[in-house]
């Protein structure tokens, strides 16, 4: 690999590297996919269903860990759904909303550009990104039902715990025959590409194993397969949410000043495991984070050495400084006035952002804020000393801001004391 943005591979088993950090969850046979895991080049391949217009956090652990097997000199396949994302994965809740053929193929183009800055195209184990319509799409009816349909008890199929769950409810065929769909892509991708490995989520153990079998089925083979633990918080609350909703990689749908707050706001309790999964540093410096959040977790070190890292994988190293800069400007420690504008509102509008057409004084801008309740209490906080414009202390309760002082002609950063802030936009 000659791409020069990827760091230098582990040296050690990758095997035994995968194992430490926990990624490696259910799989075929362990011998089997460890002489392939750290063997000469094996040619892996990772699916993506478009579901949405982006990525989220949750997908996250596949993407990293499609990155970490390149780096060991493994070939990567990416593979974006035009086919299956048209049908859905069942979930056990209810029957998946379709989405029209266009929205979806609109979807895999923009999920492929995403996917493309976390690997290498260059090199002897260049990544390729790969569509299941291509293939998919070329075949009749008939043709699924002979040439795939042929090589699926269905009584295995009725096993699956999706499927079990939603036998009382309902399931239509369209979903019950997802799992052919994805087993089909392992032998396409197998017999087209050299294909020998796959991983997912362990949440798709059911439709990988059958994948492996269909493809020993049709005479194929030897393959292998892993799947990756479920991310979850300690609580075991879902990753990846917010009180706003899921945490994007596109920055239009999740600013990166809130993808990098995202990652700072981990829990003590959950950020070991997150560094083991999503860094690139060495076991040593990974120990010596965990080891830092034992002793003083209030420094928030290892934490903001994760955020730090996947902002800049995600989104650049500009982006990521900017985002920096932006967390540490908002608690006085840093010049706001040295904010680009889209990264300032951002982190506004992560805080609170208040539109007003006209400017109070500066105690009717905190009430407004919703950083005290009451002019009384603004009052108060100000002659205590508590209340900051632009950082800059407010110590008269009758004070006034004037228009110079707003940044970039339209924001202001409101604080209460040293953490709770919000800010106001002026809108003419």
């Amino acid at each position: 690999m000659t791409d020069s943005s990827l760091p230098s591979p582990n040296r050690e088993s990758l095997t035994d590297d995968l194992r430490w950090r926990g990624i490696i969850q259910d799989s075929t046979d362990p011998d089997e996919l460890r002489a392939l895991l750290d063997g000469g080049a094996a040619t892996y391949y990772v699916g993506f269903d478009p579901t949405a217009p982006s990525l989220h956090v949750g997908h996250l652990m596949q993407v990293v860990t499609a990155r970490r097997l390149q780096l060991a000199g493994h070939r990567p396949l990416l593979l974006v759904g035009g086919a299956t994302g048209q049908i859905g994965d069942p979930k056990e809740s209810a029957e998946r909303t379709l989405n029209p053929p266009e929205v979806v193929s609109g979807w895999v183009r923009r999920i492929h550009d995403q996917l493309a800055p976390f690997v290498s195209y260059t090199g002897e184990n260049a990544a390729r990104l790969v569509n299941n319509l291509d293939w998919t799409g070329e075949m009749s009816v008939v043709e699924f039902l002979r040439d795939v349909g042929k090589h699926f008890p269905v009584n295995r199929m009725l096993a699956r715990e999706v499927v079990k769950a939603r036998l009382e409810t309902g399931i239509s065929f369209t979903e019950f025959s997802y799992q052919l769909l994805q087993a089909n892509d392992f032998f396409e991708l197998h017999r087209r590409h050299g294909c020998q490995l796959q991983f997912g989520g362990s949440d798709q153990w059911g439709n990988i194993a059958a994948g492996v079998d269909y493809v020993r089925r049709r005479g194929a083979g030897p393959v292998q397969a892993f799947t990756t633990p479920l991310v979850t918080r300690s609580d075991g609350t879902k990753f990846g949410k917010t009180e706003g909703g899921a945490v994007w990689l596109d920055p239009a749908m999740t600013s990166p000043y809130a993808f990098y707050q995202f990652w700072v706001n981990v829990d003590d309790k959950d950020v070991d495991r997150y560094l083991r999964y999503f860094s690139f540093r060495s076991r040593e410096e990974i120990e010596a984070l965990e080891q830092a959040t034992a002793e003083r977790p209030a420094a928030r070190e290892a934490q903001r050495a994760l955020a730090e890292e996947l902002t800049t994988l995600v989104h650049g190293e500009d982006e990521t400084a900017q985002a920096v800069a932006a967390s540490r400007a908002l608690f006085g420690r840093g010049s706001l006035g040295e904010l680009a504008e889209g990264t300032l509102r951002a982190a506004l509008a992560e805080a609170g952002l208040v539109q007003l057409t006209e400017l109070p004084d500066v105690a009717g801008l905190l009430r407004e804020s919703g950083l005290v309740t009451s002019m009384k209490e603004a009052r108060r906080v100000i002659a205590e000393g508590g209340a900051y414009v632009n950082n800059d202390r407010v110590t008269e309760t009758d004070a006034v801001v004037g228009p110079e002082a707003l940044l970039h002609g339209r924001f202001l950063v409101l604080r209460r004391g040293k953490r709770s802030f919000a800010g106001v936009e002026l809108r003419k």
